[in-house]
């Protein structure tokens, strides 16, 4: 019987029925997530005002929740999207860009952590610092290695029952139990505003076609962003040319090249 979780199987799934995911994501990722979600087989919403976040959250999918360009009234659009998708059963990936640079910020992140993400995605420097360590980050920037970030990462899945994501140049997941490594990339892919933004969107989107599996669901995803990222490296000159390269490696992208080609490893 052939594997339905496989990364490639997951895509053709997702493409099959283009889920509706809400992207409440920052002013600088806007563009490329939505440019990201539509070359991926996905169909993204950029709704985050107050005034209809939470009901936007009924109808979608799946959401995600992005603070990367946080303000007060976005907080209060992200909060009620959050406790609407908990009250609809729908999935939602919390994505705490910098979370630690402010005091903003940290208390953004406590609150959106009480309504229990069903995944959280972010850098090294971003979950060492969230599960309480001390980290070197710098603004949205990580200066941790993944590999240092693996124990902050399987304590804060246990804590919040969520599934956990670290990426970089080897990205690390666990739901505080099971764990995989992903290989891949290119490291032009740091030198792309926003791409991280973009591939929290995309976890979004798997998670929405596959909602009951949220740990494989997040595998498939940043697989997926690998081998497309491996594949427009090898003929970028640079991130200008990597960037529109690597649109055009995800939506060339298929069911046999994403499963011949992904470099997952259980632990």
């Amino acid at each position: 019987m052939q594997d339905q979780t496989t990364p490639g199987s997951l895509l053709t799934a997702m493409r099959a029925n283009p889920p509706l995911v809400q992207c409440i994501t920052n002013f600088v990722a806007m563009n490329i997530a939505a440019n990201v979600m539509l070359a991926a087989g996905a169909s993204p919403a950029m709704v985050h005002a107050e005034e209809e976040a939470g009901e936007f959250a009924t109808i979608s999918g799946a959401l995600t929740i992005n603070i990367g360009t946080l303000s007060s009234g976005w907080l209060a659009g992200m909060t009620s999207a959050a406790q609407a998708a908990n009250k609809a059963g729908k999935p939602w990936v919390l994505d705490p860009v910098a979370h630690y640079a402010t005091s903003f910020r940290r208390g953004a992140v406590a609150q959106l952590l009480e309504l229990q993400p069903t995944i959280i995605r972010g850098n090294a420097s971003e979950i060492i610092a969230l599960a309480g360590g001390v980290s070197r980050g710098q603004g949205v920037d990580s200066r941790d290695p993944v590999e240092l970030a693996a124990e902050a990462a399987v304590l804060l899945a246990q804590k919040h029952r969520s599934v956990v994501a670290v990426t970089g140049a080897t990205d690390f997941v666990t739901d505080g139990n099971k764990a995989s490594r992903i290989e891949g990339g290119s490291p032009l892919m740091p030198q792309v505003t926003a791409l991280g933004c973009s591939l929290t969107c995309l976890v979004g989107a798997f998670s929405a076609t596959r909602p009951d599996q949220p740990l494989a669901a997040t595998v498939a995803a940043l697989a997926t962003f690998a081998v497309a990222g491996e594949r427009a490296g090898r003929e970028a000159d640079g991130p200008g040319s990597f960037s529109w390269r690597f649109l055009d490696a995800l939506a060339a992208l298929d069911e046999k090249a994403i499963d011949g080609e992904a470099r997952i490893t259980s632990l």
